[in-house]
């Protein structure tokens, strides 16, 4: 069989084939904490890859309602949309092979030697320039290394969509850079609670100004969520009243302060793995 095609991410044609195309399941991916299927997905002789993660095989959290990772995933889609800058996969809620679920676009992480890291482990207790501290992690042997990010605009993006969503799981393994450029975030399942669970590796540029494209960003974005916005059109069928008035708020707190926000100290700060 050939390999399927790949279509481009922001295309309309992307969204269209996941949310019309024959769903085909291929294999699963087993280190992944929910049920999540590689699949294909066809439509009119075009076809691609994609992931498939039914509500059915969603893990019960004590601090999320049953049932509607999958439509959080979808919300996460619809706000980087809605920012211009393209952050999540095209993803669409629809019915699959085990009922309801999440598809979204198979992303091919860049397999190239020269390609910026983006996290890394080293020693001293500052960052050396081009990179952004985290906190200090342990390496074994009850020694201690100094985890940073790349001070890479692609992740200073992402850091204030993390923020908008409320996003408790940014690791290191959601970042999916690849080989034309991009950078892509996934597993969006636990964000837009109520509650500040922010938790993520991105904490470079906590207390930082934010960048005046990203103040634009977020009067975008606060329009667009505004009670007849067509943001808050999109996500009231994805998340409920209370979590879209906490997006509001969150928004409007960023606008503000107009800095990046940094750990609260009322919830871990970082993930667990953190990659």
């Amino acid at each position: 069989m050939s390999a399927p095609e790949r279509i481009p991410p922001r295309s309309v044609t992307a969204v269209e084939l996941l949310a019309d195309g024959e769903l085909t399941v291929r294999g699963r991916i087993r280190d992944a904490s929910n049920a999540a299927l590689y699949c294909t997905v066809s439509h009119e002789g075009r076809e691609a890859a994609c992931i498939y993660k039914p509500v059915a095989g969603e893990r019960p959290l004590w601090d999320f309602p049953d049932g509607n990772l999958a439509r959080r995933e979808v919300a996460a889609y619809e706000v980087s949309e809605a920012t211009g800058w393209g952050l999540v996969p095209p993803t669409v809620l629809r019915e699959g092979p085990y009922g309801e679920g999440m598809v979204q676009l198979w992303i091919e992480v860049s397999a190239e030697d020269d390609a910026p890291e983006l996290l890394a482990l080293v020693d001293g207790e500052e960052p050396e320039p081009g990179w952004k501290a985290i906190g200090f992690a342990e390496v074994g042997d009850g020694q201690t290394a100094l985890l940073v990010h790349a001070d890479d605009e692609r992740l200073r993006r992402l850091a204030v969509l993390d923020a908008v969503i409320n996003n408790a799981d940014r690791k290191g393994g959601h970042l999916l850079p690849t080989a034309g450029g991009r950078l892509y975030g996934i597993d969006h399942g636990v964000t837009f609670n109520t509650e500040n669970k922010l938790r993520t590796l991105l904490w470079g540029w906590a207390g930082e100004p934010l960048e005046p494209e990203a103040v634009d960003v977020l009067k975008a974005l606060q329009e667009g969520l505004a009670a007849q916005g067509a943001l808050a059109a999109r996500l009231s069928g994805l998340i409920t009243a209370a979590e879209l008035d906490a997006t509001r708020a969150r928004v409007a707190v960023l606008l503000e302060t107009g800095k990046h926000p940094e750990p609260s100290g009322e919830w871990p700060a970082i993930p667990w793995p953190p990659v």
